[in-house]
């Protein structure tokens, strides 16, 4: 089968498509026919050697994908060969084929085609999780989402609009938050001309925010603490600019608010019980059409280097997707 194979740790470009053997599936496992594969940042940190969890070389990055159950493991019930699903495993799925626990498979919708599906699981199962679980955003509240236009920020600003929020969406140009505004935000700020945590006052009446949902870090992380207000939760979800912040403790003393950490990837691969309430949720909603993820651009598997160039060079809004028939 063909993947896109990381051998040592490297850019974008030091990834080749090669030819390789196809997995087996071990007991409690299924092989899925992988159609399409969502592009996801941290797919970016793996092969870079900067993330929390760097799997054996060689490995395939990818850890989301759509497609058509292939194979059935030993002990695996509930599911035949033939089923289309939607998964999230820990890598490998920039490949023909991908070995999946039966635990990590749901169901794709039946509004979702393959494309749509591997945009899906990653970003709203990370938005919802931290939303919900680590930052009890309730109706009326005001949630700011950093990196708003990207894949988890779109699917945060969505996932807040559902939970009856104010969001406001915070980006770095004009057209990726027209693009923020287009999937339902309601203010936005441009932080790369405005005064972030004026701007914020500004729409908050001097108040603050309630929730801070932050997938950017860097230099953006202290403001936006600065700009919670009182018994806020400010939800640590990722560094997509580079730096890991160091914020002063004195800030959520002072603001009497919360610095909350969000990872739905250990959250599903460590077995919590509350993963697979959420996959049905998430695909309940999306069966209702009030989550819809935002493709903006699909790659080929020989193009998916390129993908990962991108989202590296902060060329990506929404979602981006590999399609592994072209």
């Amino acid at each position: 089968m063909r993947a896109l194979i990381c051998r040592q740790f490297g850019p974008p470009s030091s990834l080749r498509v090669e030819d390789v053997p196809a997995p087996l599936p071990k007991a409690g496992e299924v092989i899925v026919a992988v159609e399409a594969a969502g592009v996801n940042f941290p797919d970016l940190l793996m092969i870079e050697g900067k993330y929390q969890r760097i799997p054996p070389f060689p490995f395939a990055p990818g850890c989301e994908a759509a497609g058509t159950i292939k194979r059935l493991g030993a002990g695996v019930i509930g599911w035949n060969v033939g089923d289309r699903v939607m998964t999230f495993v820990g890598h490998d799925t920039f490949a023909e084929e991908v070995a999946v626990d039966a635990t990590q498979l749901s169901k794709l919708p039946g509004t979702f085609d393959a494309i749509t599906g591997a945009a899906f699981m990653l970003t709203y199962g990370t938005a919802l999780h931290g939303l919900a679980d680590r930052g009890n955003l309730q109706s009326g509240e005001t949630l700011l989402v950093l990196g708003a236009a990207g894949g988890v920020g779109s699917a945060a600003i969505e996932v807040g609009k559902v939970f009856g929020a104010r969001v406001i969406a915070a980006a770095s140009s004009d057209e990726k938050l027209a693009f923020c505004k287009s999937i339902g935000a309601d203010e936005t700020i441009n932080y790369s001309r405005e005064d972030f945590r004026e701007r914020v006052k500004q729409l908050t009446g001097g108040r603050g925010v309630d929730v801070a949902f932050d997938p950017v870090g860097g230099s953006l992380a202290e403001p936006t603490v600065r700009a919670m207000a009182r018994g806020g939760r400010y939800l640590v979800v990722g560094f997509a600019q580079g730096e890991i912040p160091k914020i002063p403790l004195n800030l959520p003393l002072l603001k009497n608010c919360a610095i909350v950490g969000v990872t739905w990837g250990s959250f599903v691969l460590n077995g919590d019980p509350g993963a697979e309430h959420h996959l049905r949720q998430l695909a309940a909603l999306a069966a209702e059409g009030r989550l819809n993820p935002r493709v903006t651009k699909v790659y080929g598997l020989n193009e998916a280097a390129q993908a990962l160039d991108d989202m590296a060079q902060r060329r990506v809004t929404g979602k981006v997707v590999i399609d592994l028939s072209r």
